[in-house]
């Protein structure tokens, strides 16, 4: 008689246990054991638990392939569903192998468990494994399909509403009630107050602040006293919410006429406008993707909007001034150049009208579809063509923990008719074709953060900790893929014969990046060089850059002020003539700034569940090398987390934002 030990583990989440019964069946080379009845004294299956079974056989069943599991219902018209995490199998010949489960079993369903060593599909050798691998893909294929959100825009998944998701992939039970309980604590007071929903004009900035303080951080506190402040503007542009668009100016553009006259006395005495340029201190931001769009319509007029362009020096103390706002690309007598010499309400709208354009440009171009968007796309082509054993299955399933709940979720509830993103000044129709102009702009020379620093000019541009902490994020990721690549594709030929692989990245090419040679994302791979890049391109995006341009938005746009989306009055079009008084008019009434506070704060709210980056708490591999990868990545990622600590005990305005202990390892928000 064989005895198999097994270790079943049910998941640690609410509502993981049940009192059904569960049976399972081991089948290996040489036979399968009878279905056995998985029953110790007591409750069997309760959250977070790990219980010992034994299944008994006539004789040894050869090399174990599947682990057969089924459930069936304690009581009749019932289904008690139930997370199995894993089961670990020890066979007679004390082998010890995982079988990871990872997903929900309702009863009448028979989930076949695949475990061992990652596999990649020509090293399948057993008819029975193929068999199922083919059947695993199809069955894949039928549940998650691609479908057209915009013939201009990435395609997304197929799900109408987040209820259709399969469970295993949508929030935790925790996580649902937080982001409703943060939605309820960031209005609720203020609801009492009468602010929600409200008309009403705020009397002065005072009173703005004051609300600001019921939800502060002690970054949004720090924008709210300095965001009038020249220095602090430009830093902005560096290490705020959007470090995307700034790059190093060696010649102005046609259409920003700024003369030597007008900049000379914010520059280095005895220095001129050529020289700075020629030292590359001159640094320029264009908002020409967004001229032209259509506006919403707010009192029975379209809003304003301002493709502006703005113009910063660094100084000889190494900070980043504006020294020029131009605020429609069209040079004229209605359309001055602003200086900081301008009075001070003028200069104040400038700047703000310039950031206004900077906030919505960010949130659809920078953070939706350059993050949300495309990751949603990884995610799907590696449901589609990665079976479970697959290695690339195991290594990037992790980073995709929630994204197509957060997008399903998200689309009608920031991009709807009511939707945070289009109360702002564009509304659905502009800032859907200004999401439009911003992909068709998306290359993959883009997507890899030191290609992108070196195209725009940043090397050496002092004070930019998004540069620093980034490339120092990207190396890690470089260096943790190329382990994991290099183990499982020592040449290039097994990269090639790779099919699983090789329709991977055809279906991302096909329906993220709509089959557009022109972005330069490949087709096919060829090498393990190629592979290596892109999964870290894969990884960086879902972790870092996703951090970079998500976790300051509350910091940085939940004081008006400093970052708003929608701008109610027309940008001066004369010097002289505004006040505070035409600034308070121009900003968001009182529950237009509540609508705005409170999405930004549900989006960076530091939910329970949160997984960090590198954190890989579902067992996958069952190979020492990729677990000890995995541990390596883990040191390498709090040392730079120990040193960005460092770095930020010494400044005023901490940089967090890339900090490894404080980013997700998914975009799951």
């Amino acid at each position: 008689m064989a005895e198999y030990k097994l270790e079943v583990t049910t998941g640690d989440m609410t509502h993981a246990g049940t009192s059904d019964y569960i049976y399972v069946t081991l089948i290996g080379t040489e036979g399968e054991s009878e279905r056995t009845e998985l029953d110790n004294y007591g409750i069997d299956f309760t959250a977070g638990k790990v219980r010992t079974y034994t299944v008994k056989s006539k004789a040894s069943l050869g090399k174990l392939l599947l682990v057969k599991v089924e459930k069936d219902p304690l009581f009749s018209l019932i289904d008690d569903e139930w997370f199995c995490s894993k089961i670990v199998v020890t066979t007679p010949e004390k082998e010890v192998i995982l079988f990871p489960c990872n997903r929900w079993v309702s009863s009448g369903e028979l989930v076949e468990l695949r475990g061992g060593k990652a596999v990649k599909i020509f090293e399948e050798e057993h008819p029975l494994l193929i068999d199922h691998r083919k059947k695993e893909l199809i069955l894949n294929n039928r549940l998650y399909k691609w479908a057209l959100y915009d013939p201009a825009m990435p395609h997304i998944n197929n799900f109408k509403d987040t209820s259709d998701l399969p469970e295993e992939i949508r929030f935790s039970v925790s996580k649902k009630l937080e982001i409703v309980h943060t939605s309820i604590v960031g209005g609720g007071e203020l609801k009492l107050k009468g602010l929600v929903g409200s008309t009403g004009e705020w009397e002065n900035i005072e009173a703005m602040k004051e609300i600001l303080m019921l939800n502060k951080t002690p970054t949004s506190e720090y924008v709210s006293e300095h965001w009038k402040e020249d220095e602090f503007y430009g830093y902005q542009f560096l290490n705020g919410s959007n470090p995307s668009v700034i790059q190093r100016c060696l010649k102005l553009p046609s259409n920003f006429p700024v003369t030597e006259e007008m900049v000379k006395p914010f520059l280095q005495k005895g220095s001129s406008l050529k020289k700075e340029m020629e030292k590359g201190n001159i640094f320029l931001c264009d908002y020409k993707r967004m001229d032209g769009l259509p506006t919403r319509m707010y009192n029975g007029k379209p809003l304003p909007l301002t493709a502006g362009l703005g113009l910063f020096y660094v100084n000889p103390e190494n900070k980043l001034m504006p020294i020029a706002i131009q605020l429609h690309q069209q040079p004229s007598e209605q359309n001055p150049i602003f200086l900081p010499s301008d009075p001070e309400s003028d200069w104040i709208l400038a700047k703000m009208f310039l950031k206004n354009a900077d906030t919505i440009q960010y949130e659809a171009v920078y953070h939706l579809t350059s993050t949300h968007y495309l990751a949603e796309g990884f995610t799907i082509a590696t449901l589609r063509n990665f079976p479970a054993i697959h290695p690339f299955y195991k290594l990037l399933i992790p980073h995709f923990r929630y994204t197509l709940q957060i997008n399903t979720d998200g689309r009608p509830k920031l991009m709807g008719p009511d939707g945070a993103l289009s109360q702002g000044s564009l509304g659905t129709e502009g800032l859907t074709e200004l999401m439009r102009r911003g992909f068709s702009e998306i290359t993959y020379s883009f997507l890899c953060l030191p290609e992108d620093i070196a195209a725009r000019g940043l090397e050496s541009i002092p004070n930019f900790y998004y540069r620093d902490d980034g490339l120092k994020l990207w190396s890690i990721v470089n260096s943790f893929a190329k382990e994991m690549v290099e183990y499982y594709y020592p040449s290039d030929s097994e990269v090639r014969k790779d099919i699983e692989l090789q329709a991977w990245i055809n279906d991302i090419y096909s329906h993220s990046f709509l089959a557009n040679k022109k972005t330069g994302i490949p087709t096919s791979f060829q090498t393990v060089e190629e592979l290596i890049k892109f999964i870290t391109m894969v990884i960086f995006r879902v972790t870092g850059q996703h951090a970079a341009v998500n976790n300051g938005q509350y910091d940085y746009q939940g004081w008006m002020p400093n970052s708003s989306l929608l701008m109610r009055k027309a940008p001066p079009t004369t010097k002289g003539q505004s006040s505070m008084k035409t600034i308070m008019e121009t900003l968001p009434n009182i529950g237009e700034t509540i609508h705005f506070m409170t999405m930004a704060l549900v989006l960076t709210y530091k939910y329970s569940d949160v997984v960090p980056v590198g954190s890989y708490p579902v067992e996958r591999f069952d190979e020492p090398a990729p677990k000890k990868i995995i541990k390596e990545f883990q040191e390498k990622l709090a040392q730079l987390s120990e040193a960005i600590g460092k770095r930020n005990s010494k400044l005023a305005l901490p940089y967090n934002y890339l900090d490894p202990a404080q980013m997700e390892n998914s975009i799951a928000i």
